[in-house]
């Protein structure tokens, strides 16, 4: 199995690191190389735990990988949805704009309400 791992370089857009798998459980340094490539800090006890979950699913990945897949159109997905969004609506049911910010618990600055981030 061919584990390929894409790191950015100062240099170059993208070097790329290859790391070949027996098929045997991960290495603790293979699992920290992904980890630092995923921006992920990790203790060692999930370096241990996730060595063996990776493991594990880059074996069911390699068993798809023999899957013939001969003639089988790519599917993205299956519900036939399309664009179920509705379009932005301007209500201007509020005539008073002052009296709707004075009934805010929060903080108002330059008539707008302030909160918390959420990102």
């Amino acid at each position: 199995m061919l584990l390929v791992l894409v790191e950015e370089s100062s240099n170059i857009r993208y070097n790329f690191s290859v790391l070949i798998l027996n098929m045997s459980k991960l290495t603790p340094e293979q699992v920290k190389k992904i980890a630092h490539l995923a921006r992920l800090e990790l203790t060692e006890a999930e370096v241990e735990k996730f060595s063996g979950q990776l493991t594990d699913i880059l074996e069911w990945v390699e068993m798809l990988n023999q899957l013939d897949t001969d003639g089988v159109e790519p599917t993205a997905q299956v519900t036939g949805l399309v664009n179920v969004s509705e379009p932005d609506e301007v209500n201007t049911y509020v005539e008073n704009k002052e009296e709707l910010l004075e009934c805010t618990p929060l903080e108002v600055k330059a008539r707008q309400i302030l909160v918390k981030s959420v990102l």
